[in-house]
């Protein structure tokens, strides 16, 4: 059975996709090592200083779900991990004893500053040329 072109084409470019995030997601996770994180860490702590303006502002867990790629299990795990480590809080939700609420923590808000222009740093080496190969 012969392959449609355009089909091959596509199945190409998702394939490109995904080897151009693995590896830009290891270069991440290469670059925050040495501070205790991985890409993952990096990406919750990123989207919690993005979206809380003042320090003791919360995110609902919930709210974080559906803007990571990690199933709610490993989400509730990572959260977990950072909270262990003093990098957010966590506390249930008064109205709703179901939800649960997460903050930045100062120490984490001062490690996501710190470690930022490392993690910038890998995605413009990585996806800066728009069109162009990333470099190996």
């Amino acid at each position: 059975m012969a392959v449609n072109t355009a089909d091959a084409r596509l199945e190409e470019r998702w394939r490109d996709i995904l080897s151009v995030h693995a590896r830009t997601m290891c270069e991440i996770d290469r670059a925050l090592h040495p501070h205790g994180l991985g890409a993952s860490d990096f990406e919750v702590l990123d989207l919690l200083a993005a979206d809380l303006g003042e320090e003791g502002e919360q995110c609902r867990v919930q709210n974080l779900a559906g803007r990571v790629h990690l199933s709610q299990s490993a989400l509730s795990r990572l959260i977990g991990r950072l909270e262990k480590e003093g990098l957010v809080e966590r506390s249930v939700c008064a109205e709703d004893r179901r939800g649960v609420w997460v903050s930045l923590t100062r120490k984490g808000r001062d490690l996501h500053a710190e470690v930022l222009p490392l993690q910038r740093s890998v995605l413009e080496r990585m996806l800066g040329g728009a069109g162009q190969e990333p470099s190996a």
